[in-house]
């Protein structure tokens, strides 16, 4: 929406020699007329775009001079040095363009002495020997043939000298680049050069005119000859692969056009290329020049690169229009598409496919230029039906799912291509009389394709080319519903940029067909209801994801097409709306109108604001939308007010005064998408109203009055900019307020950013420039400290983003703070960068660098900071004192640190509990990392620091190795004294001596605490920082030393040194020479470093250790592959051998660290590689690659072991690496055997590594699994598609799977694991044939299927049920049915006496899976799907006996019982005109036959102990209850015929068939809930009383919670009267038992319990006054049940229940007129309420939600709010509330007994402070690491203030005084005393309280404010205060200066 500045443009001025220079001062005249004095300005001046104007005088002036016509000695002097200066300037300055473009225009008359000047000069350049200066000359003969008639004239007079010297640079630079092989840098610019060349000599054969008649010429000549030398050299460079790919490529467009431009007669140059393509040359009749120039061309054994790029060369530099080659040139085409067949199965290289792609793509163009200039020869030969169009077809299919975007961009241009040969190769006659959508080819395809599932994003690419090709009408009558089949899919991200594409497509399409055959304008109808229709439906009940990406995608291109259509759309959803305002999880039509209308505001679609909320949406609406309940409907509610077309549109009053609302209740947003949408909106909104406000200032400065009536006019510009500065002051007031102690993360973040936003949109003014706000004049001495003080969070991007906005405000602001203050925050910082809590550290670094940037560091420090600002020199101030102030404080830490070092070489326990190191290391990195190390003044101040620095991060590093290179970094330190445990883990702890040599076993656990250290000398400059009063003053405590304490101390170390390192590497500069004088690090210390990193990632076995060290070292390698010093460019090259050197010796030496993973080495190795230069060969990674799969193969060595498991750890982590991209891809088929293979290792450790090889390499080949299913569709690829990617694995699989199989159950019975057939059958189940696969491919997937028939025989039961799985994908849609009947066919009859249940089970396991997929299909209600399934349902009848006690195997009856269910499930419908199938087949007969016989009726003979019971009872009666419910729904005549009953079913002894029982029922009473008995089937009739006997008798828990639920369910009307004579038990008894079941039982029976006893209470109440006295105590346990259950420590469960409970019970006991229960139970039944709606989980928040929804909307309370019958958030919910609970009190007149419990809540009553302060000191103190229950969300003082403004409100309106003098006095001195404690302790916390005992300081700044709250309200109860009291202040407290005023005062209702 906001315009960006453009770029300004930089101009290199131009310069000339000092010779040139003198000439032109000599020839200049005096009054600066001629040419000379025109140039002599122009060079001159430094400014390169003032230079153009001056060039462009140049034409004009020499006009005047040709009019004279002279042309005198100081005209050729000039035109000489202007040839000069064009020669001297680079490729790419636009001033080359320029005086390109004004010597074109040069007069006739100086022509001829401009070309002897520049083919003078052009010679010069020619003579160049200087190998790195051939670039230039050749950039330079390039320039002069680009549209330069100067310098084409003079290439072409020195055309021998050109050809000459591009021959012998090219042989130089190529000689120059093999030599320099290593040094990558310098041979990427050699290659460059080496492409460039390449190049200028194609442009040069292509425009000089001589060239291209060469062959007419004499073959001694020296151009000839040059000629010849070329094209031996692009020959050269075409065959050499350790070229660059691109330089490869021109040069066989190189060699194809010297062969055009050599080679004589023209004719004969098809046939020529056609032989080079098919090897086949006939050297004896070729010219000589070509056999010599081209001789590795005509031998056989010509690369497939090479191969490649002939035929891209053949097909651009030929010429294909009009048919001029003739029928030769149609076989050279046909030839040429053959080799592309061969080669695309050869070429496994990404890079090399990318380009075969784009060449298939090319020859399709050649092909439709061929058949336009109307080649009859050709047409069979390429119509659809053709081989190659069908090959053309297959690689289309193969390709458009492929990974890369390019290639599959590529597929969509060759299908348009082929659809477009066919188009062409049909006769016109043809045409004439059908349309092509009629021609079977399309048609076919087009079936074909719409057959397909949605998840193939091919399917979009094709469909759109079809219906550009044949329009959209014939796609809509072959698939009605495609836009909605199309829309539903649009919740998968990576399907929508398709999805949306066609759509558009089709739409566009189909609204210019209509149009244009329409005669009025009843046609937008139709296309509506096409395209409109199926959108608002999805927008308002789609799911999130897929309405959000219909309204990014699909909407806005809608509109654009069609803006009419959003008139449409409102009019329906503003109908919608009224009735539907939607949920927490569902939009609705309000939710679909905001989208609607901010979509086309953002698109210019909505042209006036005003307009559209007057006519379009009302500002109730708007209102609604910004508090709605679901959050997508706010944010687009929002979207609406801030987004525009047009980034100057004024934002209106109304607009403000929304936004203002909407920040009031939106900032405290749980999800990070949600904040950022938030803040990202708000952004746009600044954006506009300062580039608003600039357009208003210039309005304003005009003062004009006289314009036409608009928008900007309607009220004077002053009036608009005070309402934006009013506007702005009042947003950040209330983003201040929101930083009120105890503020959520949420809250602060959202914010920060926004303020952060603020200050960046509206900067300090500089010059003339003027700015409607500045956020610097808001911020005064209180709102600076919040803003230090947000650097206490426990969460890291809090402290950076204010960080970030203090260093947005002016310097003014800061130094207007007290100094004394700010001097106390360095001691602060000192002290928490040893803290042991890790995130204090990062507030140490805030605190660090805010100093510093402020020049705010400690006045004892001021000497030496003097003294370091005075070296700094003239340099710019503000760096100079930012680079001194960080220096003197990385001195002081590091003073720090080697003491703390020191003292930790002694005893690292002591360390770990006293002073952990790594905060001062994190400190010293983060000063760095502020510093432009590059640009450092001080440089010789720091090369001692950086010397330190190392010594120092390699001292800490050896103290804390021990722990981290451990056997069991885990457990270095014993938790208890106990001498057993002791002798256990001594061990361990010999590892760790003599680093750490404290007697840990012999002396107790708990040690002193170090006092703190005092800052040593810095230098003699530096006077001693006293700090002696605080060591006087501090006690000495004791504290835990624990085995997590020391670990994590040891491995932050660990971490910060890393990154510490890493930093260093990546920003100091290098020393390439001690000399150097820039340069901080040496080679020498670089390979330190290195070698650190490298010990430390092969010897650690603590994750978090080397993973950090992997991040330093990745740093590192980054750094050298990039420097210029070929030493350190070779040293990842060296480690990387050496490290792979080590691996293969396997050495029992060595120090690799061999754990199950190999720790380190796998991230060490991957560093190597991934720093790589992309754009290179990668011959690293390549020789690494076949090291590492020969020792991942399988071997007889038992030596070999670990390094071959160290190899397949090193190939996971390098296939899981997304920087490598597509060149791993290659290796992936040879991983894939490795894993394989080494799964049948019998080493556990070979095939732990070979599983998760294979694991990776699952998600590399399929993607990342996104979907619950095991098979996800999105995760398989075609058969096709899989095996031309990887076609090693189609004879390895196969091979596998044949020798898996053949053995899998052997006759002996002898059982074989075969642990590969799993990972076989894996693989295999994500493969499916395409319907779209030809007959031609070699690679077909049917040999698979016998084997993985075969594989059903496993004994192995996961196996078997594998292999099932897998054969599903590989039979077609079409051939399930044959194959089901096949396999049931095999299935032995009763009477066989030999048969195995492994393969009958195996076999029944396949059938219903494959049943199962085709039940899923689509096609399922047409009658050939109902006529298949009755054919298996007659195979099926026939082997029934499995089902029955004839089969003695309860696991395979159990299996066939499912494929009955399936069946039933499938046909229980009736044909048109005939009864259903599975009557009309007596299915539903032996169904009842098989049940009746089954053991539910006769009982079970079994125990738990016989195979697969489980299993077949579930099986058993989920057929029961399809059963039972068939005959439910029938007439009740027909009831006789049920088999069995459901209180048969329910009578079971085993839970399962209970549980399954319940379940079913529990469904459809759910269904029937609120409807009454009567819409239940008869025979659920009656059954309240079964449930009741059940509830008694249930043990069985899930079957219990089940019963409670179906009795919650049904009217207790129906079942309540029941219970005396059911259970023996009264209502009132049985309300009893249910509230102790609630009482007692676990959640979910609890929840249901409390469910059903809410229930129970609601029908007493509403019976009559006398019922419900008489439960009035149950009421009141009831209410205590209630108020248990919503405690934050409880289960998400119980809590939902309890919101629901309230929300169902609210028109009766918390909104009831006359209020039933009493005032205190009510009370707490609202405070319930509240706590739920401060719940940290959204969906309790959400549910509490409702409650207050039920609330507002009675009779008698919807008036006390605007958002009555609304959905509205949680965090209005709770304001809203309160509103209502204040009206009831008033409404109940019981304000008097009820103030006292409202300002208990006020105040926080049950809270004892001291103890509480002392227990959360105590947490922190001894359980540093112990996590404990925290809301996150809740925000205390929120809540304060809502019910302080509420109660203030109130008891304005109250006429009489609700408290007596003695309750008042009484509450006075309470809220007193509570104010006198608060002051004694906050004087006990020290000075800096709030950074250095953060969480006391918080609790007690809330109950500061809870407690000035209270006092204000009495105060204002006794009358004695009369001001506005809103505004709360901490006014007699040490946070005195730190006033707080209460977030927000607006009412919101």
């Amino acid at each position: 929406m906001v315009v960006k500045k453009k770029k300004e443009i930089q101009v290199t001025a131009l310069t000339i020699c000092h010779q040139d220079l003198e000439t032109l001062r000599s020839l200049a005249d005096v009054e600066g007329k001629n040419l000379a004095s025109l140039l002599l300005h122009c060079v001159q001046l430094t400014d390169g775009v003032s230079q153009i104007r001056y060039v462009k005088q140049i034409v004009p002036l020499l006009e005047k001079a040709d009019k004279n016509g002279m042309c005198d000695p100081t005209i050729r002097s000039c035109l000489d040095i202007l040839a000069g200066i064009y020669l001297s300037l680079s490729l790419k300055n636009p001033l080359k363009k320029v005086l390109a473009s004004s010597l074109n225009c040069l007069p006739e008359f100086f022509l001829t002495e401009a070309v002897q000047s520049f083919t003078s000069r052009l010679q010069e350049e020619l003579k160049t020997t200087d190998l790195y200066s051939y670039r230039k000359v050749i950039d330079n003969i390039s320039s002069c043939m680009e549209n330069f008639n100067l310098g084409i004239t003079s290439v072409n007079n020195l055309l021998e000298n050109v050809l000459h010297f591009l021959q012998k640079s090219l042989i130089e630079i190529a000689e120059e680049n093999r030599k320099l092989a290593g040094n990558h840098i310098v041979q990427t610019q050699l290659m460059n050069d080496l492409l460039v060349g390449i190049r200028v000599s194609v442009m040069l054969v292509q425009k000089v005119q001589g060239l291209q008649r060469i062959h007419l010429t004499i073959s001694s000549s020296p151009t000839w000859q040059s000629m010849c030398e070329l094209l031996s050299i692009f020959t050269k460079f075409l065959n050499n692969d350790d070229l660059l790919r691109t330089i490869q490529s021109t040069s066989g467009l190189a060699v194809i056009l010297f062969i055009k431009a050599m080679f004589h007669p023209p004719e004969k140059i098809p046939d020529l290329i056609s032989s080079l393509l098919l090897h086949s040359v006939d050297c004896s009749s070729t010219p000589e020049w070509f056999v010599n120039s081209c001789r590795s061309l005509c031998c056989a054994d010509v690369s497939e690169s090479a191969l490649l790029f002939l035929c891209q060369g053949t097909l651009t530099m030929l010429d294909w229009q009009n048919g001029s080659m003739g029928l030769s040139g149609e076989v050279l085409l046909l030839d040429t598409v053959h080799v592309l067949f061969t080669l695309s199965s050869q070429i496994k290289e990404s890079a090399l496919e990318m380009f075969l792609s784009r060449i298939l793509a090319s020859w399709t163009n050649s092909a439709v230029h061929v058949l336009k200039s109307g080649s009859p020869s050709l047409k069979d030969s390429l119509n659809g039906n053709s081989s190659i169009a069908q090959r053309l077809l297959g690689y289309v299919y193969t390709h458009w799912e492929h990974p890369l975007d390019a290639l599959r961009h590529q597929t969509r241009i060759i299908f348009r291509n082929i659809l477009q040969m066919h188009q062409l190769t049909v006769k016109e006659s043809e045409l004439e009389k059908s349309d092509l959508a009629a021609d079977r080819f399309i048609f076919e395809l087009t079936e074909s394709l719409l057959r397909l599932e949605w998840h193939i994003k091919g399917k979009y690419i094709c469909l759109g080319c079809l219906v550009e090709c044949i329009g959209v009408g014939h796609i809509l009558a072959l698939a009605k519903t495609i836009p909605s089949q199309i829309l539903e899919v649009m919740g998968d991200q990576s399907l929508v940029p398709y999805a949306s594409d066609l759509l558009e497509t089709m739409f566009k399409n189909h609204k210019s067909t209509l149009k244009s055959q329409a005669v009025d304008s009843t046609w937008i109808d139709e296309w509506h209801e096409t395209w409109v229709s199926p959108l608002l439906h999805i927008l308002c009940e789609g799911n999130l994801d897929q309405k959000s990406y219909v309204i990014d995608y699909y909407l806005p291109k809608l509109l654009n097409c069609n803006p009419e259509s959003l008139s449409y759309m409102v009019k329906i959803l503003q109908t919608s709306a009224d009735a539907k305002t939607g949920s927490y999880n569902s939009r609705g039509a309000l939710g679909a109108l905001m989208a609607c209308l901010r979509t086309a505001r953002a698109h210019g679609h909505l042209q006036s604001a005003t307009d559209a909320w007057r006519n379009l949406v009302s500002s109730a609406k708007i209102k609604q939308g910004l508090i709605h309940q679901h959050c997508q409907v706010r944010i687009d509610t929002l979207g609406l007010l801030c987004e525009s077309n047009r980034s100057t549109e004024i934002v209106s009053i109304e607009e403000m005064q929304w936004i203002q609302f909407f920040v009031t209740y939106n900032l405290n947003s749980q999800s990070p998408g949600v904040r950022q949408q938030i803040c990202s909106l708000l952004k746009k909104l600044f954006c506009r109203i300062q580039e608003s406000s600039q357009v208003l200032y210039k309005l304003e400065q005009s003062k004009s009055r006289h314009e036409p009536e608009n928008e900007l006019t309607k009220q004077h510009p002053s009036v608009s900019l005070n309402q934006y500065k009013d506007f702005m002051s009042s947003i950040c007031n209330s983003l201040f307020e929101a930083l009120f102690p105890g503020s959520s993360f949420p809250t602060r973040f959202s914010a920060l950013t926004i303020l952060g936003s603020i200050a960046e949109v509206f900067p300090v003014p500089e010059g003339q420039v003027q700015t409607v706000y500045q956020l610097s004049h808001d911020i005064d001495v209180g709102r600076f400290q919040t803003l230090l003080e947000c650097f206490t969070s426990t969460f890291e991007t809090v402290k950076l983003l204010a960080f970030d906005l203090l260093m947005k405000l002016p310097k003014t602001v800061v130094q207007s703070q007290d100094s004394e203050k700010l001097q106390g925050l360095f001691q602060a910082a000192l002290a928490l960068s040893t803290s042991t809590k890790p995130y204090d550290c990062v507030t140490a670094s805030c605190l660090l660098n805010f100093l510093i940037c402020q020049n705010a560091l400690p006045s004892s420090l001021s000497a030496y900071l003097k003294a370091q600002q005075a070296a700094c020199g003239n340099g710019d101030e503000a760096t100079a004192v930012v680079e001194s102030n960080t220096l003197i404080v990385i001195k002081c830490l590091l003073e720090n640190l080697e003491e703390e070092i020191s003292q930790a070489e002694n005893s690292l326990l002591r360390a770990a509990a006293a002073f952990p190191m790594y905060g001062r290391v994190h400190c010293i990195t983060r000063a760095l990392q502020k510093l432009p190390l590059n640009s450092l003044q001080l440089v010789s101040e720091w090369r001692p620091v950086v010397e330190k620095l190392l010594l120092m991060s390699y001292r800490l590093s050896a103290v804390v190795a021990p722990v981290i290179q451990s056997s069991s970094p885990e457990g270095l330190v014993p938790m208890d004294t106990d001498s057993e445990s002791a002798s256990r883990l001594q061990m361990i702890l010999n590892e760790i001596q003599p680093r750490d040599t404290n007697d840990y076993f012999n002396q107790a656990k708990i040690l002193k605490e170090r006092d703190s250290f005092d800052l040593e000398d810095l230098n003699a400059s530096v006077s001693n920082i006293d700090t002696s009063a605080e060591v006087q003053g501090k006690e000495g405590k004791t504290c835990d030393v624990t085995a997590q304490m020391v670990l994590v101390c040891c491995w932050r170390s660990m971490k910060e040194v890393a990154l510490l390192l890493g930093t260093l590497c990546q920003l100091l500069p290098m020393q390439p020479v001690p000399e150097s004088p820039d340069g901080l690090l040496t080679v020498e210390q670089v390979k330190e470093i290195g070698e650190h990193f490298k010990q430390h990632l092969l010897q650690s076995r603590h994750r978090g250790a080397f993973e950090l060290a992997y991040t330093g070292f990745v740093k590192l390698t980054e750094v050298l592959n990039r420097c210029p010093n070929v030493n350190l460019q070779k040293l990842p090259e060296e480690w990387l051998w050496n490290v792979l050197e080590e691996i293969k010796c396997s050495d029992p030496s060595s120090k690799l660290c061999a754990t199950r993973r190999s720790a380190g080495i796998p991230f060490y190795i991957q560093a190597l590689l991934a720093s790589e230069p992309k754009k290179g060969k990668m011959d690293l990674l390549k020789i690494t690659m076949k090291e590492l799969i020969s020792l991942a193969g399988p071997t007889d060595d038992s030596q070999s072991t670990v390094p071959q498991v160290h190899a397949l750890n090193i190939l996971r982590a390098l296939f899981r690496d997304t920087r490598l991209g597509e060149n791993i891809i290659p290796y992936v088929a040879d991983g894939a055997k490795a894993a394989i293979l080494g799964f049948t290792s019998p080493i556990w450790a070979v095939r732990n590594s070979s599983t998760l090889l294979f694991s990776t390499l699952i998600t590399r080949i399929f993607g990342v699994k996104r979907g619950k299913d095991e098979l996800f569709k999105k995760n398989t690829m075609t058969g096709s598609e899989f095996f031309s990617r990887f076609p090693g694995l189609y004879p390895f699989l196969l091979k596998q799977l044949e020798a898996v199989s053949s053995t899998v159950d052997s006759d002996t019975g002898e059982l074989n694991h075969h642990p590969s057939m799993f990972l076989l059958l894996l693989v295999l189940g994500r493969l499916y044939p395409s319907p779209m696969d030809g007959t031609y491919s070699a690679l077909s997937m049917a040999p698979f299927i016998p084997f993985i028939m075969r594989c059903g025989n496993s004994p192995v039961y996961r196996s078997r049920e594998m292999a099932a799985r897998a054969l599903v994908p590989f039979v077609m849609r079409d051939e399930i049915p044959a194959t089901i009947r096949t396999l049931l066919a095999k299935l032995p009859n009763c009477t066989d006496q030999c048969f195995r249940q492994n393969h009958i089970h195996g076999t029944l396991l396949q059938v219903f899976h494959l049943l199962q997929a085709f039940s899923d299909s689509k096609y399922r209600m047409n009658a050939y799907f109902q006529q298949e399934l009755a054919d298996v349902a007659v195979c099926t009848i026939a082997k029934l006996w499995l089902a029955k006690r004839q089969n003695p195997c309860l696991v395979t009856r159990a299996v066939y019982i499912d494929i009955l269910f399936l069946l039933t499930r499938c046909l229980d419908k009736p044909t048109e005109g005939n009864q259903p199938v599975l009557e009309h087949l007596g299915l539903w007969e032996e169904v009842r036959k098989i049940i009746s016989g089954s053991e539910l009726l006769t009982g079970f003979p079994y125990t738990f102990t016989v195979p697969g019971l489980p299993q077949y009872l579930q099986s058993l009666t989920k057929l029961a209850i399809a059963a039972v419910c068939t005959v439910a729904v029938q007439a009740e005549e027909q009831t006789r015929d049920v088999p069995i009953s459901f209180s048969q079913l329910l009578e079971s002894s085993f839970p399962e068939v209970r549980l399954l029982t319940l379940e079913a029922l529990l469904e459809r009473f759910s269904a029937a809930c609120g409807l009454g008995e009567k819409e239940l089937p008869p025979l659920l009739w009656n059954m309240g009383g079964m449930f009741l006997m059940l509830a008694m008798k249930e043990n069985h828990p899930e079957c219990f919670c089940k019963i409670l639920k179906i009795l919650h369910c049904m009217d207790p009307r129906e079942w309540l009267p029941q219970t005396e004579c059911c259970i023996h038990l009264t209502p009132k008894e049985f309300l009893n038992w249910t509230m102790d079941i609630a009482s007692n039982e676990r959640s979910e029976i609890q929840s249901a319990a409390l469910r059903l006893a809410s229930r129970v209470i609601v029908h007493h109440m509403q019976t009559s006054d006398e019922t419900r006295d008489s439960v009035a105590p149950e009421l009141k346990q009831w209410v205590q049940l209630v108020i248990s259950s919503c405690g934050d420590h409880l289960p998400t469960e119980s809590r939902l229940a309890a919101a629901e409970v309230l929300t169902s019970t609210t028109p009766f006991v918390l909104t009831n007129p006359q209020p039933v229960l009493g005032l205190r139970d009510t009370l707490a039944l609202w405070r319930c309420v509240l706590t739920l709606l401060q719940s940290e989980e959204q969906a309790v928040r959400d549910a509490a939600t409702e409650t207050v929804t039920a609330a507002v909307s009675q009779g008698n309370t919807c008036q006390s709010t605007e958002f009555a019958f609304c959905q509205v958030d949680a965090s209005i919910a709770l304001d809203v509330a309160l509103v209502v609970l204040c009206d009831l009190l008033q409404q109940w007149d019981q304000l008097a007994p009820g103030l006292p419990i409202l300002l208990g809540w006020l105040l926080g009553e049950g809270d004892d402070l001291v103890v509480c302060v002392e227990s959360e000191r105590q947490v922190e103190e001894d359980y540093l690491f112990e996590k404990v229950e925290v809301n996150f969300w809740a925000e205390t003082l929120i809540f304060v203030k809502y019910l302080y403004r509420n109660l203030y409100s109130l008891l304005s309106k109250s006429n009489q005084r609700p408290l007596s003098p003695e309750r008042l006095c009484h509450l006075q001195r309470t809220a007193s005393e509570q104010c006198h404690l608060l002051s004694q302790l906050f004087k006990e916390l020290p000075p800096t309280a709030e950074f250095l005992k953060t969480v006391e300081f918080t609790r007690l700044r809330i109950q500061e404010e809870r407690t000035l709250a209270c006092l204000r309200l009495l105060a204002f109860l006794e009358g004695k205060e009369g001001e506005d009291p809103l505004v709360l202040s901490a006014s007699d407290s040490p946070a005195k200066a730190n006033q707080l005023t209460l977030p927000g005062t607006e009412m919101a209702c």
